[in-house]
């Protein structure tokens, strides 16, 4: 087990977030795993993530802080609804899994891994990569203060070189 992934999801809930919305991906595992035996947070399965951006901006309304936690691949599916957080200004949290970059063996993962950055920067989304374990609390408490105390959107990349390149 990865301790920096058990230090991820402490951080997230002493932050205050309560909803966990993800699509499975091995690269979120421990993340998912840890909030669905968490009965104080609630954790979402989704069909698509595009979905998690509607339950991160129904969250804010509500009073609740949330988390979509999805891999580079999802972020084309979540382009229309991300003109929803734009718009209606409402803060946004994601934490990506990178594929198609450093040691990548699946040719088909390239494309999106390599569009990643530029489109959620294009949907008004700052992007902040993490490369390091040792950079991993850190940057995520970062991320938390922007999206929450500045209300901005904010997707925190978890590189290939932290989680690991998948061998095909």
């Amino acid at each position: 087990m990865k301790n920096w992934q058990n230090r991820l999801y402490k951080t997230l809930k002493n932050d205050g977030i309560k909803i966990f919305s993800y699509v499975p991906d091995a690269g979120h595992k421990i993340l998912i795993e840890n909030a669905t035996k968490d009965n104080s947070v609630i954790a979402i399965p989704l069909t698509s993530e595009e979905e998690g951006v509607g339950i991160a901006a129904g969250s804010y309304l509500g009073g609740s802080k949330a988390v979509l936690l999805m891999q580079s691949s999802g972020v084309g599916n979540c382009i229309n609804q991300l003109s929803l957080i734009k718009h209606g200004q409402f803060p946004f949290f994601t934490i990506i899994t990178m594929r198609g970059e450093f040691g990548e063996g699946n040719p088909w993962q390239f494309a999106m891994g390599e569009a990643v950055i530029p489109t959620l920067n294009s949907m008004g989304v700052n992007c902040i990569k993490i490369e390091k374990e040792e950079d991993v609390e850190s940057t995520i408490k970062a991320a938390l203060r922007m999206v929450f105390k500045s209300e901005r959107s904010v997707a925190v990349l978890l590189s290939q070189k932290l989680i690991g390149a998948k061998i095909f």
